[in-house]
């Protein structure tokens, strides 16, 4: 099979890893899958039960991880994992273990995602010199931008998720009243994700009158409730007003803050929205509260309504941003290169 990169997405939720041969595609890899975080007590147990069931010769790995990356360690923010690149490496027996944040890397697939990757919510005019900023709302809400030196890209990663909820209209208001009162920091990331998705909806549960009661049982029993309160906003045959208007809120208070990251990184070369939500909530997020929280800058609103807005549809682009992202370290380090024969 020859030397492989491992490469991994390392989700709140799922983590997918994929084997991809050295002197290949960096898009193409040689087997792939995909397994739920919380049945395994570290990343390590999960990576030997995926290269026992597909046999290796494995010399070097990169994973973007969801949670800061400080010299090679990381504290995923929403799961009990903390991941060490010389401990990994160790444990694995190979070379070398690269860690970068979960964005880092869907930042680094975005230069090479196609049309056929993307959906579009608003053309404007990119200016390809441009930086770029991303926002993906997961289990949590990460945020990432590029900034373009001649022919090279340059990622920084953030984490702007954490930054402070400003809403702004007065169900907004109320809805940050409401979650102060169970902790004493609302982020952006408590009302714009998968845990942002599940406090709205238990606020219109409370404060307004409820739906049907076997679908809340339904949702408030499942581990995972988005893709039901999902279901119940945008399936036609059983709509849930409770969960229109949960999604509604999701996306207008996302593109306040796709608004905000334009704003503060110039995003003129366009904004990127990624994960899992905005692939399965994008006939919600076409119909105009999006774009319209998005463009509502005031003074500003101007510029930002010049900006491209896309959502990224390829489900991969975390993974062939890690793979990418360990492809570019190997050729960086001499040494490495030698070693794997790269």
């Amino acid at each position: 099979m020859g030397m492989m990169l491992l490469a991994g997405d390392i989700g709140g939720t799922k983590t997918t890893l994929g084997l991809f041969p050295l002197r290949g595609n960096p898009k193409k890899s040689r087997v792939e899958a995909t397994f739920p975080c919380a049945k395994y007590p570290d990343l390590e147990a999960m990576v030997r039960e995926f290269l026992a069931q597909n046999r290796a010769s494995v010399g070097y790995a990169c994973f973007g991880v969801a949670g800061p990356v400080v010299e090679g360690r990381a504290r995923m923010t929403n799961l009990p994992w903390v991941i060490e690149e010389k401990a990994l490496a160790a444990s694995l027996l190979i070379s070398s273990a690269h860690l970068v944040n979960d964005l880092e890397a869907i930042a680094t697939s975005v230069p090479f995602l196609v049309r056929s990757d993307l959906a579009t919510l608003n053309r404007g005019r990119s200016d390809p010199t441009g930086p770029v900023a991303i926002i993906a709302p997961g289990t949590g809400l990460g945020e990432a931008f590029i900034t373009r030196d001649g022919p090279r890209y340059h990622v920084h990663p953030s984490e702007g998720g954490h930054a402070d909820f400003a809403p702004t209209n007065e169900p907004q208001i109320e809805l940050l009243n409401y979650l102060l009162k169970h902790s004493d920091h609302v982020s952006y990331e408590d009302v714009c994700s998968g845990i942002g998705i599940r406090n709205i909806h238990r606020f219109f549960e409370e404060t307004s009158l409820p739906e049907p009661l076997s679908l809340h049982a339904k949702e408030l029993e499942a581990e995972d409730p988005v893709p039901i309160i999902a279901d119940g906003a945008l399936n036609k045959n059983r709509r849930c007003n409770t969960c229109r208007t949960t999604l509604n809120t999701f996306a207008s208070i996302l593109g306040a803050e796709a608004g905000n990251l334009a704003l503060k990184v110039l995003a003129t070369g366009g904004v990127y929205l990624a994960g899992g939500i905005p692939r399965k909530t994008l006939p919600l997020l076409k119909n105009g509260t999006f774009m319209k929280s998005f463009t509502k800058k005031g003074r500003m609103s101007q510029l930002v309504s010049r900006m491209p807005v896309h959502v990224i549809l390829n489900p991969r682009a975390a993974l062939l941003g890690a793979a990418r992202s360990g492809f570019e370290c190997i050729r960086l380090n001499p040494k490495l290169s030698g070693e794997l024969g790269a």
